[in-house]
């Protein structure tokens, strides 16, 4: 569980996060959807600290998310981003085991990890010697989420992970990132644009515009009881959705 309480975030005198109170319940996909700017991508990065909020607190698996704990919890939390985030000058073998190496790992330790990873996120073993410029979009993605996966985490967090991608890669990879989701039963906050992608994934659906919060449920409740004007302008935007 992550939990956010009255949390706020400033980029010189812009409030980039509005006094933000929320829930993110274990065991469930939560989606963050907003028009661009809305604060959705800063959010989760408060979730991992890569940045710290002006005010209020953030607890993670019943930790503070302070600097006493940060390394703690930042193994315990896996993170994807768009366009996977790969070190270019390693192999994806090398991208997805470098926690794992570092934490001193026994060797057949990793080896079982990888191959349980590979069948999970279907990429062929060989794939993994290859550079991330010799992968395709798709293939780097499912890197990625490989490396995000590597130490067990409690909590995945993913940043648009395919808004890069085209719309066949794209249809592939949310039927295998879903049924991926619901057999490791984890905590999932994934952020995403697209309307129609935050119904396919998401166990709730959290609407931001401006730094805040405006309304969170399912579909149903945006398109039939939306809580302000906003709600119905985003859902009149989007051209892809369907209740």
């Amino acid at each position: 569980m992550i939990l956010l309480h009255n949390v706020t975030k400033y980029y010189s005198t812009v409030s980039a996060i509005d006094h933000v109170t929320m829930e993110i319940p274990s065991g469930q996909t939560t989606v963050l959807i907003g028009p661009s700017g809305c604060g959705k991508s800063t959010l989760l990065r408060l979730m991992i600290g890569l940045i710290t909020p002006d005010s209020g607190r953030i607890t993670a698996l019943d930790l503070p998310l302070d600097a006493e704990h940060l390394t703690d919890l930042r193994r315990r939390v896996g993170y994807v981003i768009q366009d996977g985030g790969l070190f270019p000058n390693m192999n994806a073998w090398e991208n997805i085991t470098i926690m794992a190496r570092y934490l001193n790992w026994e060797p057949g330790r990793i080896q079982r990890r990888v191959e349980m990873l590979s069948g999970l996120t279907k990429i062929n073993t060989p794939e993994l010697q290859r550079f991330p410029s010799q992968l395709s979009g798709g293939q780097r993605q499912r890197v990625s989420l490989m490396r995000a996966l590597m130490l067990n985490p409690e909590i995945l967090l993913l940043d648009e992970p395919l808004g890069s991608l085209d719309p066949l890669i794209r249809y592939d990879l949310q039927e295998d990132l879903k049924n991926i989701f619901s057999s490791l039963n984890k905590t999932v906050v994934m952020v995403t644009h697209d309307l129609a992608e935050a119904s396919f994934f998401a166990d709730r659906i959290v609407l931001m515009h401006a730094g805040r919060i405006v309304q969170h449920g399912l579909l149903e409740d945006f398109v039939h009881r939306p809580a302000e004007p906003f709600v119905q302008t985003f859902i009149r935007a989007q051209r892809s959705w369907s209740v």
